[in-house]
């Protein structure tokens, strides 16, 4: 038998008369064959039977038809399911129901079972009472929970009226209720479509037609309940661009602004194959005090649809006059630097460019009111630095972090001793897709002749577009601070054994064939086909994965882990202003120092050899100490692989390379005879520009006792400051090629000064040295 269930004391459509009176089925026990007309119904069935029982419900997952994507399945929750917050403790109490080819749902999943007390919990969460028939009310009126504010929804007749220009949106109104706890049949429909006039408060589940309607829906619920919103994060198809999700947010989160504290609280919605949109993630939980009532008409933002549903994110727009119809709107752009930093800044600047010919800066201003937002500087040590090791740069954006006063960001390179190197620095004003552009170009206007390959950089949206704008073809890799913050907030709720093989999937895969196909396995074993983030970062797998990175340079910059920040504990959140430029200063002079050692070392000191191979002799002569060490170990290493040729055919052959006593751990190298090209699928000379062990091993079978030229990457030798120059295939212009050999002879005959300076024998050591040169060059004193 299947019954039929409603929740109790809901009114049916069409006679009005509760189920208690008619002593139907909606006191009864859950149980699996349960049915129900549609799946809100069950939704109100199970919050009834929660009220009895003593507990809270949530709305769990929905699973939709791979066949034309509707609603295939639905699951309810116990609000205590899950661990993100505090209050959760994991309760796996639930319902699943069904639908059917008839239209019905059905029971068709259950789990009666707490891990908790019961009792004490008989609120209902978002239960929306079922409407009876009556006569259409001039104004709409919703009952809301008894235990929070009221709200009131006002149609087009209401006599004030507050629209967004760009919206039918009708503003929530604290205090008064409506015409009682009904909803007349004629607009029933309506509040369905727009959840923006409804009462209802936000609700994994919870649908919308378009993203704009989902931001003035969270904008007045956030008005009921006290906070204001920002519009946060986008995302956007890697197929045609049109944007998947959106985020919006507490105005209190993050801590790039004094009146920021974090918090937490945000809705995010995702666009449905229907068109539609649907909240995926929420959490409600703020870490400040909320004003219930407080209005959001000055701190309004507008955003404007971009045709598809989605919200366009190039520009956020104020509206100055809500009560009148030609509302003015401009453009507005928050600006986190303190006004007292520039004129420091600017003086700076020009007392560095007394100095330092080659020093270079610019700031950028706001074409509306010519007021200063951010702010690009370098020297010409840190100019130089981009024509050798500009190949792989990091942008360094790590103020986004923590509290930090002033949002300074650093440009890094990575220098012929894998350390890091300065090549520029910027105060962002903001963090919009136009400051970021701007910082790009600026950067990329004051290092000509280079363009980086790869750069790491944080996931956000205005990043992403500003890099791909400027910089195409460069491959951006995610900061990895950034990428295990967000594990560690999405894979909270997740078993320990899937963390294990989610961690071992990431970082032992080594191809991207093995990758794709442990993750498939992953995903099915676990049935998380219809999970949003874990979907969302596979599509971004290009972008961190170890397996997809391993194909493009990466100056060594490890993939597991970060990279410090170049100033360290030098400047951090507290840093005062009036001692940033002194402690900067002395931050940057103390890693060029650092620079200067190594330099003397490589061409002064000698390590011992290892093997008598004469690889490793001719790589001595060559590499600076830091990487010859690297190389020395991977020669070193070859001595506990085993090689087999595997296939022959012409000049290419393949070996497979394998570890002694470890048959997993093994790799495929192919080597063709007529030009000495190898390669291996480590892919280690791709991603550090060295040679590795297995290659090493095939090299050592074959006899080849010298490393072809191209092996042996200028970037890596001692004398890599010089020989950029006679790189010709960069492709700089006559104008950029002489300004790179003004830098490096400049750079050059400092060191001359340095150590000219440093006793009387020394500077007449350098003064002859100098002059017997002079002489070379046909220049006489």
């Amino acid at each position: 038998m299947v019954a039929k269930a409603y929740p109790v004391r809901v009114l049916h459509h069409n006679n009005g008369v509760s189920e208690d009176e008619e002593g139907g089925s909606g006191g009864v026990e859950p149980y699996v064959g349960l049915e129900f007309d549609t799946a809100e119904e069950a939704r109100d069935y199970y919050n009834a039977y929660a009220i009895r029982t003593g507990f809270k419900v949530r709305t769990g997952q929905l699973y939709r038809s791979r066949t034309d994507g509707t609603v295939s399945s639905r699951r309810f929750v116990c609000s205590k399911e899950g661990f993100q917050l505090n209050s959760r403790t994991g309760c796996t109490a639930f319902i699943r129901v069904q639908r059917r080819d008839t239209g019905k749902w059905v029971l068709d999943q259950i789990q009666k079972e707490h891990n908790h007390e019961l009792g004490g919990e008989t609120q209902v969460e978002e239960t929306t009472p079922r409407p009876s028939r009556a006569p259409a009310p001039t104004k709409l009126g919703v009952t809301v929970n008894p235990h929070r504010p009221k709200m009131k929804v006002v149609d087009e007749s209401d006599r004030e009226p507050r629209s967004c220009p760009g919206g039918g949106f009708k503003r929530f109104k604290g205090g008064g209720g409506g015409e009682g706890g009904e909803v007349s049949d004629d607009h029933h429909h309506q509040m369905q479509q727009s959840k923006a006039v409804t009462g209802t408060e936000p609700y994994a589940g919870l649908e919308f037609g378009s993203a704009n309607e989902a931001c003035q829906f969270y904008q007045a619920y956030a008005e009921v309940v006290g906070f204001r919103v920002r519009i946060g994060q986008l995302f956007r198809s890697k197929v045609d661009g049109s944007i998947t999700s959106r985020r919006f947010v507490c105005s209190r989160e993050g801590f790039q602004h004094p009146s920021r504290m974090g918090c937490g609280a945000y809705m995010r919605i995702k666009r449905q194959d229907s068109g539609g949109w649907i909240v995926d993630r929420l959490n409600k939980d703020h870490n400040h005090d909320l004003e219930p009532g407080k209005k959001n008409d000055s701190g309004m933002k507008k955003i404007t649809d971009d045709g598809t549903g989605g919200l366009d994110s190039v520009d956020l727009i104020e509206l100055n006059d809500f009560g009148n119809n030609n509302n003015h709107i401009k453009k507005t752009r928050e600006n986190r630097i303190g006004k007292e930093w520039y004129p420091l800044l600017l003086d700076y600047f020009q007392s560095r460019q007394t100095e330092d010919m080659g020093f270079f800066y610019a700031v950028e201003l706001d074409v509306s009111n010519g007021s200063c937002m951010s702010i690009f500087w370098a020297d010409s040590r840190a100019r130089f630095a981009c024509s050798q090791f500009g190949d792989t740069v990091v942008f360094d954006t790590s103020y986004r972090k923590g509290n930090y006063a002033v949002p300074f960001a650093t440009v890094i390179g990575f220098n012929h001793h894998r350390q890091p190197v300065l090549l520029g620095c910027a105060m962002v004003a903001d963090e919009s897709k136009e400051a970021f552009l701007w910082l790009f170009q600026t950067w990329l206007r004051a290092m000509p002749g280079r363009r980086p390959r790869s750069i790491v950089a944080d996931q956000d949206l205005p990043i992403q577009q500003a890099l791909v704008q400027v910089f195409p073809g460069a491959h951006h890799r995610y900061s990895a601070w950034q990428v295990r913050e967000k594990e560690q907030e999405n894979l909270r709720p997740f078993p320990s054994e899937f963390k294990y093989e989610y961690e071992k999937c990431i970082y032992q895969t080594q191809t991207t064939v093995e990758f794709d196909s442990v993750w498939s396995a992953l995903i099915n074993k676990y049935g998380l086909r219809d999970d949003i983030w874990l979907r969302e970062i596979y599509e971004q797998r290009e972008n961190w994965v170890p397996a997809y990175l391993r194909a493009s340079f990466f100056a060594g910059i490890p993939i597991n882990g970060t990279t410090e920040s170049f100033f360290g504990a030098s400047l951090d959140a507290l840093t005062p202003l009036r001692e940033f430029i002194s402690r900067y200063e002395q931050a940057l002079e103390q890693r060029r120092e650092e620079e200067r050692k190594e330099d003397f070392n490589s061409y002064n000191l000698q390590p011992f050899l290892q093997t008598k191979e004469p690889v490793e002799e001719q790589c001595r002569r060559l590499y600076t100490l830091t990487v010859f060490r690297i190389f020395q170990s991977e020669l070193v290493q070859s001595y506990n692989y085993l090689c087999l040729k595997t296939y022959e055919e012409g000049a290419i052959s393949r070996f497979l390379v394998r570890k002694c006593g470890n048959e997993s751990e093994k790799h495929a190298v192919t080597f063709s005879a007529s030009n000495l090209n190898s390669s291996c699928s480590c892919q280690m000379f791709e991603h550090e520009g060295l040679l590795c062990r297995h290659i090493l091993k095939v090299f050592n079978l074959l006899d080849i006792r010298e490393l072809p030229s191209r092996y042996i990457l200028h970037r890596w030798t001692k004398n890599a400051e010089f020989g950029f120059v006679r790189d010709m295939e960069s492709g700089v212009s006559a104008q950029d090629l002489k300004a790179l050999m003004v830098w490096s002879l400049r750079e050059a005959a400092s060191k001359y000064i340095e150590f000219g300076t440093s006793s009387l024998e020394k500077y007449k050591l350098a003064y002859e040295i100098m002059r017997e040169g002079g002489k070379k060059l046909c220049w006489q004193r």
